[in-house]
């Protein structure tokens, strides 16, 4: 990713789900990286939610791809 502003189009609990969107955004050319994987704390069962960010110049179009993910097929 480029050094500048980033922006948080996806947040889980789960490093798997933000690895997937990770991937699903590079496929259509949007690099992305996850912030927080690290700051679970085992010992008092609490996870702090990962954050997938983009450019904000990629922003609106990482969230169409990410909405039209969800959106179901007709």
């Amino acid at each position: 990713m480029k050094d500048g502003e980033f922006k948080t189009v996806a947040m889980y609990f789960d490093q798997m789900s933000a690895q997937i969107t990770i991937g699903l955004l590079a496929e259509n050319g949007i690099p992305a990286a996850m912030f927080g994987q690290d700051s679970a704390n085992v010992f008092l069962n609490f996870n702090s939610p990962i954050e997938v960010k983009v450019n904000a110049a990629d922003y609106d179009i990482a969230l169409k791809i990410l909405g039209a993910q969800d959106s179901p097929s007709e």
